[in-house]
């Protein structure tokens, strides 16, 4: 399970941080776990759990999902690490990380990956099921293999394919919750996926210099600011209009959800056509950047909300006045 993010994501990237932003020192076996992407990347799976009749888990059960899904995430931090270590070498941004500065071997790296991943496979199916092991596996694996070795050196589109292992956690959740997947955690897979290419292009505005410097094909260093703005508008929309469809995707409180998420989904267009109008102002790219990780927290917050026994009581009062008033209309 690895972008939200997203981790949480690709999506749930790997440059979660905004670059400007003062770091605390991490010790060099945590660091390449990259701890900061894995909150983003619980609070979907919890997303996930929250849309499922299953909800809530019983304690034991909801620990071992999001602890098997921390570690299964930190284990792809590790891989992530290690294919890349030659290329953050080369970034300045990047080059005094645990492993190009030498601070951490890779053999110590690499057996820390598979500690990771055996103990995550073990709690999930332990204490879990076997289906969210094997989803939270294929997590990992899409993170590694797909997005890092297979689309990231070679296409501007990396992140919008790559994005289904932040996408992958929702899953996760609804399997842990009720042993299948439902309509509705499909729905919030989508939802990530369409999420992440303007959280990400945003970061990518950014760091275009670095990328362009190591002959990352990110769509800013290919296709210009102007076009990666443009393109963040589309997928902001799409994000926006994708969302309202958990008022129907949840099984009680959808009426709640949709009334909170709207504030949300207001702000978030704004950004993105505050960015549209001026791609090269560094500071809007960094705001939406910071805007769009809040933002999928607090979908995933207004889920959970919704299915509290106040959220499904205001909901049911509040489609019977509907249902009351629509033959005056």
């Amino acid at each position: 399970m690895v972008s939200a993010t997203a981790t949480a994501t690709p999506s749930l990237s790997r440059e979660q941080a905004v670059p400007s932003r003062a770091r605390i020192k991490l010790p060099p076996w945590l660091e390449v776990a990259k701890p900061r992407l894995i909150p983003l990347l619980l609070a979907t799976t919890l997303g996930g759990m929250a849309l499922s009749e299953g909800w809530p888990l019983p304690p034991l059960r909801l620990a071992c999902t999001l602890g098997g899904g921390a570690l299964a995430a930190a284990a792809a931090g590790v891989l992530n690490c290690l294919w890349e270590q030659e290329l953050d070498g080369r970034m300045q941004r990047t080059s005094a990380r645990a492993l190009p500065s030498g601070r951490l071997s890779v053999g110590t790296a690499f057996a820390i990956a598979v500690a990771l991943a055996l103990t995550a496979a073990t709690l999930l199916v332990g204490g879990v099921n076997c289906l969210a092991a094997s989803l939270a596996l294929l997590g990992l694996c899409s993170y590694v293999l797909l997005y890092t070795v297979l689309l990231k050196p070679r296409t501007t589109q990396n992140i919008v394919i790559g994005g289904v292992a932040g996408a992958i956690p929702p899953l996760v959740g609804a399997a842990a919750a009720t042993g299948h997947l439902g309509l509705s955690s499909w729905w919030l897979f989508a939802l990530v996926m369409v999420w992440t290419p303007a959280h990400f292009w945003a970061l990518a505005l950014l760091l275009k210099d670095d990328y362009r410097a190591v002959g990352i094909p990110m769509l800013p260093v290919v296709k210009g600011t102007a076009a990666t703005a443009r393109g963040i508008s589309v997928y902001a929309a799409a994000t926006v209009l994708l969302s309202l469809l958990g008022v129907w995707a949840l099984p009680s409180g959808g009426l709640l959800y949709g009334l909170l998420l709207l504030p949300f989904n207001a702000r978030l267009i704004q950004m993105a056509w505050r960015l549209h109008l001026d791609p090269d102002d560094q500071q809007r790219a960094r705001s939406l950047f910071r805007w769009s990780i809040l933002y999928l927290f607090g979908i995933c917050l207004l889920l959970l909300l919704a299915r509290l026994p106040a959220g499904d009581q205001f909901s049911r009062q509040g489609w019977e006045l509907l249902a009351m008033l629509s033959p005056a209309f």
